[in-house]
């Protein structure tokens, strides 16, 4: 009789063919002593396990290493164990909670003091001493009780809650790493020694569980690479990123700031960053009022509890409000407006609308206020107090799905001025059948409303992922999402579809027939959240905004106090034109202020000296070209305003803007 022969096919379509079980590792040093050495993890029938996984029927296998993307994530995971294993040789009394590995490294979350940059460095020197060692990690299980019995002992508290919320028939896994263990599902590397190259990065405060009525705790960022090339060359990359943080650039270019004593979350914009709001601020509603047909209206920032009950938002964003008064107590409680679409309602009903009058395009720049997670809070992205260029479309049912298109249309045109447009993604966001108590509506309408957005995107070739679960409580939505420096995705643009509020608020028109029919409403932004646009273009840029939206379009540099005269003409001449100019006045050098000008940023630097007076003329300096020498006065102010007219997006063609 035939002995039974386990096929492992491989990578290459090779065949390995044994007659006892084998692990993944005793399968790679059959293939090679190196990729054995180099191997990381296995992908067994798609599914990624430790390389101790002992394989006992046919299947496909794929070795990883470093060089493949899941190995380079076991090495990350393993690293952020060796993380914790150094906090706790130097942090005796830090409790453990969860270390993943992450798209850019890893990180891993205790519940200590903050670490301060020199702890960091501190935990790193005793990481590479604890890999140094090349202990190997070795996976256990145990039952429930036993799991709850050692943690406990170990006085680890958040690992004691993770084994309790496991589900009843779930294994439960363990590392050790000599004396060190942690919970764990792994898979992670054989040994401590398959860590090449890693930095601990940053530390910040992290709610345990991403819920903030649970503890605080410090989380530290870290990645870890095959080679150390490679972890130069990323480290590299994030001081380049650190220099677009809008959060650290808008701060030193001066165009917002943050005060302890007002509050978080709540920025003042400076005079600059004041006067780029302004500036998108008058475009968008002129784009609206002028070209896509809005009717503009202004509608106070506060109201009674009663109305949000109406909506439907006391009961499901109460908790995302600021509210005033107490209901026990106060015969009328207000609350600040998280959103302006029950207030423009209201003007829809001021009297009774036709059939004829719809659809109503109504715009507002909004000043909103959502009392969002401390946690949550980073500069100008996520703040509790904003402005947005909000809009409520009252519709009829058939006029539905081109209006929708034509709110998709004008978010395009606004994201293509600005020069935004490839950086975005498309996304349908659906309600979550399987949690319908966080809705209005039922299942019916849900899926009738998610395809018909569904076939507007597929129709105008939009390319788009469906999110389950991040519709808004009374509809579908399309957000438009674009990430930051750091890869953290933010929605900058929405557009929902409703169905369900017009009942909420008895809203009708009379139709043709005399009847009342409920509307539609579509509830959009043109761009979003002016805060969030300005750290969006901040980012993008560099500082470096087209001229049109910077606050400072050309500085004025006369050579001498001579010129001073000459130099005011000019503004003058630029000022009567729309240019936002002004003149450097100081008694220094030429060439300093040249460097001071490009430090700030600004597009256009005149020089003015004896011959561009003789003349009526002016020497010309941008960050497009550098020396773009002699122009008439008149030329170039024809040119700037032509520039700032279309909005153009000016390349930079001289690499040090000399």
């Amino acid at each position: 009789m035939e002995e039974k022969r386990m096929k492992i096919t491989l990578k290459d379509g090779s065949i390995k063919e044994y007659t006892e079980s084998k692990s993944v590792i005793d399968i790679a040093f059959d293939i090679s002593e190196g990729l054995a050495r180099a191997a990381c993890a296995g992908q067994v029938d798609g599914q990624i396990v430790d390389l101790r996984t002992v394989i006992h029927k046919d299947c496909s296998l794929n070795i990883l290493t470093a060089r493949d993307p899941e190995g380079l994530r076991v090495v990350r995971h393993t690293c952020s164990h060796v993380l914790a294993e150094a906090v706790r040789h130097l942090f005796p009394n830090a409790k453990l909670a969860i270390g993943p590995a992450i798209d850019t490294g890893f990180y891993y979350d205790f519940e200590a003091e903050p670490f301060s940059r020199e702890d960091l460095d501190q935990l790193e020197k005793e990481m590479k001493r604890i890999i140094k060692k090349g202990n190997k990690l070795e996976r256990f299980t145990l039952p429930r009780e036993e799991a709850i019995r050692l943690m406990t002992e170990k006085e680890e508290p958040y690992k004691v809650e993770l084994i309790t919320d496991l589900p009843a028939d779930a294994e439960i896994s363990f590392y050790s790493q000599g004396d060190f263990v942690d919970l764990c599902a792994g898979p992670h590397l054989m040994n401590t020694k398959g860590i090449k190259a890693f930095k601990l990065t940053s530390s910040s405060g992290a709610y345990w569980r991403g819920d903030s009525s649970k503890p605080m705790l410090q989380r530290i960022y870290g990645s870890a690479f095959s080679t150390k090339d490679e972890l130069n060359e990323y480290l590299q990359h994030l001081e380049e990123i650190k220099k677009r943080d809008h959060n650290k650039l808008g701060r030193e270019m001066e165009l917002f700031t943050t005060v302890d004593v007002i509050g978080q979350g709540l920025p003042l914009l400076m005079p600059k960053g004041a006067k780029i709001i302004q500036t998108l601020q008058r475009w968008i509603e002129d784009e609206e009022d002028n070209n896509w047909g809005y009717i503009r209206t202004k509608t106070p920032l506060m109201a009674k509890s009663d109305l949000y009950k109406i909506s439907g938002h006391w009961d499901h964003y109460k908790d995302g409000m600021f509210v005033l008064g107490d209901e026990e107590t106060d015969k009328e409680v207000f609350a600040l407006r998280p959103m302006t679409c029950p207030f423009q309602y209201y003007v829809y009903k001021s009297r009774q609308r036709s059939y004829r009058d719809l659809p109503l395009r109504y715009s507002e720049t909004s000043t909103l206020f959502r009392n969002e997670d401390s946690g949550e809070m980073h500069g100008l992205t996520r703040v509790r107090q904003f402005t947005i260029s909000e809009g409520h479309l009252i519709v009829r049912p058939d006029q539905m799905v081109e209006e929708f298109k034509g709110c998709l249309a004008l978010a395009k045109k606004c994201l293509t001025t600005l020069g935004l447009q490839d950086d975005v993604t498309y996304h349908l966001s659906k309600w979550d059948p399987e949690n319908t108590e966080k809705y209005i509506g039922d299942a019916e309408v849900w899926e009738q409303t998610e395809q018909h957005i569904r076939s507007i995107l597929v129709e105008l070739d939009v390319p788009f992922v469906e999110d389950v679960g991040e519709a808004a409580f009374y509809g579908p939505k399309v957000d438009i999402n674009a990430k930051n420096v750091y890869g953290k995705e933010d929605t900058m643009i929405t557009i929902q579809w409703d169905a369900l509020l017009a009942e909420q608020f008895d809203m009708y028109y009379i139709d043709q027939n005399g009847e009342k029919v409920r509307p539609y409403i579509i509830h959009r932004t043109s761009i979003g959240c002016y805060e969030r646009t300005l750290a969006w273009l901040i980012e993008k840029y560099a500082g470096m905004f087209p001229t049109w939206l910077c606050p400072e379009q050309v500085r004025i540099l006369p050579i001498s106090e001579k010129y001073q005269d000459y130099a005011v003409r000019v503004e003058s001449e630029l000022k009567e034109n729309g240019i936002l100019c002004t003149i450097d006045e100081r008694s220094e050098k030429i060439g300093y202020k040249i460097r001071e000008a490009r430090l700030a940023k600004v597009p256009y630097m005149i020089v003015v000296g004896e011959k561009e007076e003789a003349e009526g003329k002016v020497a010309v300096r941008s960050r497009f070209l550098g020396d773009e020498g002699q122009k008439s006065l008149d030329d170039f102010i024809d040119a700037l305003c032509k520039e700032i007219r279309t909005k153009e997006i000016r390349r930079i063609e001289t690499p040090n803007n000399q």
